[in-house]
């Protein structure tokens, strides 16, 4: 019977292994598909968090519980072989599941702004997005408006919402981000308000202020809802580009 000593060592090799690919697996996730504040918006933390506790112990734990050093070479490669195997198809499967929910848009959604995920986005609906939209981005979301509604399409609209649809996940609707830059300036709000309204998050604030390197007076500010959280944005007076980010419920 191998010691434990053996089998121990056989493991933290297996588990170094699978931390150095569970990296390079997170650089893909959260610089690509997932980067700040979407991780925390839209989950992306806890499901990587979950996939790689679930792959990177599971390899490492089969290995101290079937590994023998007196098991001929060909017996052992055939038994990491199978370990790997498993382990590729859990963090594939993991992956894919990152993937296929990742945030790809965040839209202006007329007095708000909302994150779309691909999941929320109907394939078949992908059609009818201008020219440039059509395919949803690979490497994390792009800022987007939506257009004025027409008459004849705003109960449409308004039912595939009711329905589970929000209007910012309806591609027929989409439009350029500065094409609702006077509409983003009329619906948004001084900075210096979110202060008076919640003073309790006074440091919060400054400390979102700070990262923008811009003063309170040159901000204003959003609200921005992403699945079950609800989150403020903050955007330069000017050009009403989104600079900055509060963990802070300001509908």
């Amino acid at each position: 019977m191998p010691s434990w000593k053996s089998r121990l060592r056989a493991s933290a090799i297996h588990l170094a292994i699978s931390l150095s690919v569970a990296t390079l697996a997170a650089l893909v996730v959260f610089g690509w598909w997932y980067p700040y504040p979407y991780r925390e918006l839209s989950g992306g933390r806890e499901l990587f968090a979950l996939m790689v506790a679930v792959d990177v112990v599971l390899g490492p734990l089969i290995t101290l519980v079937i590994f023998n050093p007196a098991k001929t070479r060909r017996h052992l490669m055939m038994d990491f072989t199978v370990i790997g195997l498993l382990q590729v198809a859990a963090l594939a499967y993991g992956l894919w599941a990152v993937f296929t929910t990742r945030p790809v848009h965040l839209v202006f959604e007329y007095h708000r702004m909302t994150v779309v995920h691909a999941v929320d986005i109907e394939p078949e609906t992908l059609a009818k997005a201008p020219p440039g939209l059509q395919q949803l981005p690979l490497r994390g979301p792009t800022l987007l408006s939506l257009r004025p509604l027409q008459p004849s399409e705003a109960i449409e609209s308004i039912l595939q919402a009711t329905g589970g649809i929000p209007q910012a996940a309806q591609p027929s609707l989409w439009q350029p981000y500065e094409a609702a830059h006077e509409q983003v300036l009329k619906e948004s709000r001084p900075a210096a308000q979110l202060k008076e309204r919640f003073p309790s998050h006074a440091d919060a604030i400054d400390r979102a202020v700070l990262s923008t390197g811009r003063s309170l007076d040159a901000l204003r500010y959003l609200p921005l809802i992403s699945r079950k959280t609800a989150w403020t944005v903050l955007i330069d007076a000017q050009s009403t580009q989104p600079v900055g980010w509060v963990a802070l419920d300001s509908f």
